[in-house]
């Protein structure tokens, strides 16, 4: 039974029940935190700052089943924050099994270091999940603009039927997003850092330990040479910031081991607690995907109206896409739900975009602001990206009636091509002025255009019947959307 202070994702079924609510909801967030503080003690030991055997009795015990979520989240009431209530559980879950160890957990780092890097471990592990169901749905896209490279569908401009173009090179355009998308998240992907700053930016704590393990490192002490020995960096080092250590040195090998111990693959150039970088651009590439998204979502919802009806959501199970009180309706239920998610993610990261204005070195409230707002901006998408696969993978394209639907308006989506024909031979003017007449006439009196068009005095002599017939194909009419959709398909990373 769902506890009452538990998210279930009643108001948002996107991502209700999809695998993105594992990686980042509040146990997956607190492992990610453990794991940061449980990487940094390794870095510390792999530097000989800390002994080895206490390093892997952090890394033990940093288990998120061995912590009580709820109170964790209740004492951060009293801080600010998760860490500082994360900290003490920890450290005495540590000292229960080696309470010499404990003294090592957190040492020298503070709250945002841990939750920063936290954090870009929660995305990562969502990104994964992310890019593998925005690649599914390339793949379903890709095999439907194949299939139907040369089907016809009326192009549609300011709602109205404008020149015939074919669904498979709506679906090409699709999945072109989708590869864009794909693209973008790949790139800051690449590009999560680690967060190792100290108290305010200076490391000074992580320093100021480490300079003390080295000057107390002897043969019995923890970090001597009977343990791992502090690394006093390279002969002509700079030791200018503490007699006789190293600063410039240390700092660089702890955050390169630090992030080589996460996995993360980033490499800031400062500190980043005030300089919001890394946070904004996962917020706008996560809205940039939600929004590629969402195209696909609205085209399915307009061409599946009942009067339009070219496409339809697969069917599912039992119930999908019923209403409650109308038994003949299947709601575009799918399409409707990453709707929702192109909506939200791009005003959410619009928050995220505000957060970089941080105050000093670190903010009172505003870095509190983006923890909700990344999170919602990886769930929703995560929710929407998983929710498209099952809508490419199994959309119902129907051609035929495409086809009857092109037939509406008696071949005036070809009139651009009758002007153009008629232009050399009656004027540019003239020609426009005659397909405009013809169009209201046609229109007017329900009949198709070539019989409107051979009654036309301007065109005799000019134009007969046979060709007049032939130009109103709308198969004969779709310029390079064939060969657009090859050159789409081909252009695959």
């Amino acid at each position: 039974m769902t506890r009452p202070w538990e998210d279930a994702g009643l108001l948002s079924p996107v991502r209700a029940g999809t695998p993105v609510e594992a990686v980042v909801g509040d146990r997956a967030w607190l492992q990610a935190m453990l794991d940061a503080e449980a990487a940094l003690v390794r870095a510390q030991a792999r530097l000989g700052t800390v002994p080895e055997g206490a390093a892997r009795a952090v890394s033990n015990a940093a288990r998120a089943e061995r912590l009580d979520l709820r109170a964790l989240a209740l004492a951060a009431r009293e801080t600010a924050n998760p860490v500082v209530g994360l900290v003490q559980a920890l450290t005495r879950v540590v000292a229960a099994q080696d309470p010499a160890a404990a003294e090592y957990v957190h040492r020298g780092s503070t709250s945002q270091d841990i939750f920063d890097t936290g954090a870009m471990l929660v995305a990562d592990r969502a990104l994964r999940l992310i890019r593998a169901d925005l690649d599914r749905t390339a793949v379903a896209l890709a095999a439907l603009a194949e299939r139907h490279r040369d089907t016809l569908i009326a192009g549609r401009t300011l709602t109205l039927h404008a020149v015939p173009t074919t669904f498979g090179l709506k679906a090409a355009g699709w999945r072109t997003l989708l590869l864009d998308a794909d693209e973008r998240l790949a790139r800051v992907q690449e590009s999560l850092p680690v967060s190792l700053g100290g108290a305010a930016g200076t490391l000074a704590g992580y320093v100021e330990y480490a300079r003390l393990a080295a000057g107390e490192a002897g043969p019995s002490a923890p970090g001597g040479p009977d343990d791992n020995p502090p690394d006093p960096g390279p002969p002509g080092a700079d030791r200018s910031g503490v007699q006789g250590f190293d600063v410039a040195g240390y700092s660089e090998r702890l955050l390169e081991a630090f992030a080589e111990e996460t996995g993360l693959r980033g490499a800031p150039l400062l500190p980043w607690h005030a300089l919001r970088t890394p946070v904004a651009d996962l917020g706008f590439a996560l809205a940039f995907a939600t929004g590629a998204l969402g195209k696909i979502a609205v085209d399915v919802q307009s061409l599946a109206r009942t009067e339009v009806g070219e496409v339809a959501e697969p069917s599912g199970g039992a119930g999908r896409g019923a209403s409650s009180a109308m038994p003949h309706k299947r709601n575009p239920v799918l399409a409707t739900l990453i709707r929702s998610a192109a909506l939200q993610v791009p005003a959410l990261a619009g928050a995220l975009g505000q957060c970089l204005v941080h105050e000093d070195e670190r903010s009172g409230g505003v870095w509190h602001a983006e923890w909700q707002l990344l999170r919602e901006c990886l769930r929703l998408t995560g929710g929407a990206a998983h929710t498209a696969v099952e809508l490419a993978e199994g959309l119902e394209v129907r051609a035929e009636r495409m086809r009857e639907n092109l037939a509406l308006t008696g071949s005036q989506v070809v009139s651009e091509r009758i002007a153009a024909v008629l232009a050399p031979r009656l004027g540019k003017a003239a020609a426009k002025e005659l397909l405009t007449w013809a169009s209201v006439t046609a229109d007017r009196d329900g009949r198709p255009l070539p019989d409107v068009l051979a009654e036309a005095p301007e065109l005799a002599g000019v134009m007969d019947a046979a060709e007049v017939a032939s130009l109103c194909d709308p198969a004969a009419y779709t310029g390079a959307a064939g060969p657009l959709v090859d050159r789409a398909l081909k252009g695959t990373p």
